[in-house]
């Protein structure tokens, strides 16, 4: 995950990503760079339009957010939440109580 952190990194910066970027910002964050990595992420990444890529990304991420938050449906979920662990402490506490009698 750091790759991808340093590639997103020298694109935020307006530098070119390239094996030798990509290792010095890998090398700053204290980590032994792989060279292996840091190849093929340079090479998935010549194709790719970056800014069109965070902008389909986030996306889908801002559409989600209003259907999660819906109030009317939060509260019934709590509740079933709350009637299994209700169940499961009763069921817990009927086994420890065959076990002491």
């Amino acid at each position: 995950m750091e790759y991808v952190y340093a590639a997103l990194l020298l694109h935020a910066a307006g530098k070119e990503i390239n094996e030798e970027n990509m290792k010095k910002v890998i090398e700053a964050a204290g980590i032994t760079p792989d060279e292996a990595r840091i190849k093929a992420l340079v090479e998935a990444l010549k194709e790719v339009n970056i800014d069109e890529a965070i902008q389909t990304a986030a996306v889908p991420v801002a559409a989600a957010a209003p259907a999660a938050g819906a109030p009317a449906e939060q509260p019934a979920a709590e509740e079933k939440k709350e009637e299994k662990e209700e169940k499961k402490e009763e069921e817990a506490t009927a086994g420890l109580a065959s076990l002491f009698g």
